[in-house]
């Protein structure tokens, strides 16, 4: 069974602790004010049928690891985990508003920048080495076409809060790098079928929508191209990824 190590655990706290405080702080500064002050900014927008934003953020993943049976078999490899990594991503997002409380989004284009890591715990060192703990990276450039269902709160103001769930398809253009060439390294297979869900927040100005939204994401596909060969593959049965997205939304408004 994968250990949950006090890193981890500190790791997780501390990233959820600087994005609530930034999140804050950005919305609390003077910049904002037009958002929550004066009239109805776009006071029409919810008539559109539908408008395109371009989306920035930044994402943590890591791959959610199970073990082969080989494992408990073998005692040179004492442990293994999967470490979360940072990194950020960007899109084209298309929505299509069926009604006032549902829409459904698009991503035609949606590039997400992430890198897994895992950790080794050894009971001997490989040969030449001294160390007993060994980390390995993959990094991937994951080209994502989510699919979602939105539901919308009504606008208090030139606010809105909303939900979202939906499935997605990821293709890896980079995982043979760093994986294939290397006799030791995990391979990993190019494509993954996932779903996600996550809450979102509107805020209109004059001219443009606003959005923070945080997303989780979890791959149902084992990726794990198994190679019994090797024998950092050998000891792992399934990958499945996992990924936790903070997003910034800036949708069409009144020029669209």
């Amino acid at each position: 069974m994968q250990k949950i190590k006090p890193g981890y655990l500190q790791y997780l706290l501390r990233s959820k602790v600087i994005v609530s405080v930034i999140f804050a702080s950005v919305f609390a500064s003077p910049s904002f004010a037009q958002f929550r002050g004066g009239g109805i900014n776009l006071p029409n927008h919810d008539e559109k049928p539908y408008y395109f934003g371009i989306v920035l953020g930044y994402n943590t993943s890591h791959y959610q690891i199970s073990h082969a049976s080989s494992f408990l078999q073998q005692d040179s490899i004492q442990a293994v985990n999967g470490l979360n990594s940072g990194r950020i991503h960007l899109g084209i997002m298309a929505n299509l508003q069926l009604s006032k409380r549902w829409d459904v989004r698009f991503y035609p284009l949606n590039l997400i920048f992430s890198e897994k890591k895992f950790r080794y715990d050894l009971k001997y060192p490989d040969f030449g080495e001294s160390s007993l703990e060994k980390t390995q990276k993959i990094e991937s450039i994951v080209m994502s076409w989510p699919l979602q269902v939105r539901l919308k709160s009504d606008r208090i103001g030139n606010f809105r809060v909303y939900t979202l769930a939906g499935i997605k398809f990821d293709y890896d253009l980079a995982s043979n790098s760093g994986t294939y060439n290397s006799e030791n390294l995990l391979k990993v297979k190019k494509s993954d079928f996932g779903v996600e869900a996550g809450i979102g927040f509107q805020f209109f100005s004059k001219y443009v929508i606003v959005s923070p939204e945080i997303k989780i994401s979890t791959g149902l596909n084992n990726v794990h191209a198994k190679d019994p060969s090797l024998k950092y593959s050998n000891v792992i049965d399934r990958l499945n990824s996992r990924m936790i997205l903070f997003s910034l939304h800036f949708e069409g408004g009144g020029l669209l």
